[in-house]
Formats: C-alpha cells, sequence, structure tokens
C-alpha cells in the first residue's frame, strides 16, 4: 500500500525517474522504483529540496545545473598512460578504478574511477571525469512511495539497496548514442 507520508528528514523515498540532458536527449531511464534516504548521502541537495513536503504520487521536473549534479568537466582529470600498462583486451568505455600500476601520471587522484576514452598502439587517454560531469541535467522524478528509515539506514545517512544512492544508480548511466558526454 502507498503510503500518505510526506517526505521530511530522515525517511526512505521510492523513485523512478526519466533522466535527459539539456537538448531533452534520454541519458537515462529509471522504471523500477529505487529507495533512497532523505536527508543524508542519496540525493542531490536540489533534489532533496525539490521533494520536500511532498508525498508518494508526487511528479517533479527539475534541471540540474553541472555544479549542482556530477560538477564541471576538468580537463586536468584526463591522461596519457603507456598501452603496456592495460590488459591485452582494452575497449573504450572500460573503467579503472585509479591509475594501472606504473602510471606516469603521479599527480592526478588515486581514488577517481577512469575511462578509457581513446586507445592508441603506443598510449591509452584515461578520463576521471565522471561521464556527466559538465552537462546539465533535465530529471523528471516520480515518487512511488514514502516510508520510515530503520534505524540502520538513519546511522548510515543511506539506504543499503541503493548503493551509494543518486550518484550511484546514475553512475551507471552513460548518455545515449548521439549526445557526446564532453560537451560544455
Amino acid at each position: 500500500m502507498i503510503s500518505a507520508m510526506q517526505i521530511a528528514p530522515p525517511c526512505v523515498v521510492s523513485l523512478t525517474w526519466q533522466l535527459n540532458d539539456a537538448q531533452n536527449r534520454p541519458i537515462d531511464t529509471l522504471d523500477e522504483p529505487v529507495e533512497f534516504f532523505y536527508g543524508g548521502d542519496d540525493l542531490f541537495a536540489k533534489v532533496e529540496d525539490a521533494l520536500a513536503g511532498h508525498a508518494a504520487g508526487a511528479e517533479l521536473a527539475l534541471q540540474l545545473e553541472p555544479e549542482e549534479a556530477f560538477g564541471d568537466y576538468k580537463p586536468e582529470l584526463v591522461c596519457f598512460e603507456a598501452r603496456s600498462l592495460f590488459p591485452e583486451q582494452l575497449e573504450t568505455g572500460m573503467a579503472f578504478e585509479g591509475l594501472p600500476a606504473g602510471a606516469q601520471t603521479p599527480d592526478m587522484p588515486t581514488e577517481a574511477i577512469y575511462l578509457v576514452t581513446e586507445i592508441y598502439p603506443s598510449h591509452v587517454v584515461l578520463d576521471g571525469n565522471h561521464p556527466l560531469a559538465g552537462l546539465a541535467l533535465r530529471l523528471h522524478l516520480k515518487v512511488r512511495d514514502v516510508r520510515e528509515a530503520s534505524e540502520d539506514e538513519v546511522q548510515a545517512r543511506s539506504v543499503t539497496t541503493a548503493g551509494a544512492g543518486l550518484l550511484g544508480v546514475l553512475a551507471q548511466a552513460r548518455p545515449s548514442p548521439g549526445t557526446d558526454p564532453h560537451l560544455h
């Protein structure tokens, strides 16, 4: 049964959405509801602000500027590493946690996820930006349910089933064919 509870911290909201870029080209669709902790670390601040006081059944349309979502695109997070440092089976779009052993760019963040953007015989181009960095996003949200948060969720400031919350779910999102994730 869907509750009539209003969204206020701490609670858990079940959401579905359609995520588009600023030109309304689709990026991601979440058809099955996913739970997020409201009042913690699962949602962007602007999304939380928009959801405040709403209940199940609410539909909201938001525009998130880069600084309200995944940040500005930072060219300094792009680097070149020797092709020999990577597995033989390498494809563009593959992700690596940190740089490979033997990397020659020591000033790069070690905790970043690097995407392979180009492969050449002598080197590989890696990008440590989130694939949606630098993009303004249009988010159409539907609130499917609202419930009280458990004590564990309150302590964790997150819903364990959602992984890293909205950031985690959208980290899997890739711009649709025909969109360029590096347009600024």
